[in-house]
């Protein structure tokens, strides 16, 4: 759900970037390009990312007993540092796929981490992280699922 929610919304911020504005256009332009961008994400994040994170945040940032919400903190914080720096990679070989510009790659990926960085952390933070936990808990409260 997360991933979902969290690449729906940024290929959607994207093309606006492109486009130099927020509208329909840019909506219908994101849906279009997001079962392809979310099939990527979804496997760098499940098979990379978050084994990454996980594997920092326990071995250095949080120890058995700290609470929860910094448990949580430190890998959300890890999980969107690494999508950041591959999902810029894939929209700007994205985009030189429609143009043609393959040698703009390179300039294109350093200027949509920070971009996409400025976005996709306070969105993943205080927003989807937040909403996306508490449906998911709702679907699937914590000790009933196997009960």
């Amino acid at each position: 759900m997360m991933c979902f929610v969290m690449v729906l919304w940024m290929s959607i911020y994207n093309v606006s970037l492109q486009q130099g504005g927020f509208g329909l256009d840019a909506v219908a332009a994101g849906w279009l390009g997001f079962p392809l961008a979310y099939v990527f994400a979804m496997c760098c994040d499940w098979f990379v990312a978050s084994k990454v994170a996980k594997y920092v945040a326990f071995r250095w940032l949080v120890k058995p007993r700290d609470s929860a919400l910094k448990k949580v903190l430190c890998i959300s914080v890890g999980m969107v540092v690494q999508m950041v720096l591959v999902m810029s990679l894939y929209g700007a070989c994205e985009g030189a796929f429609h143009t043609g510009n393959w040698a703009a790659v390179p300039m294109n990926w350093l200027i949509n981490i920070p971009r996409n960085f400025l976005m996709a952390l306070p969105l993943q933070l205080i927003l989807a992280g937040p909403v996306v936990r508490r449906v998911f808990r709702s679907a699937f409260p914590e000790g009933k699922v196997l009960a």
